[in-house]
């Protein structure tokens, strides 16, 4: 059922398998050193950017008691005065 195989067939597939091995590690090199510097290049790009905070304050005259100014434009004063007396 098993036939042997001859020698020169095993050292022929044996070379064929040992440059497809040595392909596949100079794939290798070239995808980590792709990866290294596409990641480079990503962060050189982010630090081209100049962040910059700006604090804005604003004055409200609210009469009696506190505001809480929210970012999208809500305003809350001191107490709620919107719910129903018990």
């Amino acid at each position: 059922m098993n036939e042997p195989v001859p020698y020169i067939v095993h050292e022929s597939i044996m070379s064929r398998m040992e440059r497809t091995i040595k392909r596949l590690w100079i794939l290798c090199i070239i995808m980590f050193v792709s990866l290294i510097l596409t990641n480079g290049m990503w962060i050189c790009y982010e630090k081209s950017w100049e962040v910059s905070e700006q604090e804005v304050s604003q004055e409200i005259d609210t009469g009696n008691g506190d505001a809480v100014v929210t970012g999208i434009g809500d305003i809350n004063y001191g107490e709620d005065k919107t719910e129903s007396p018990q």
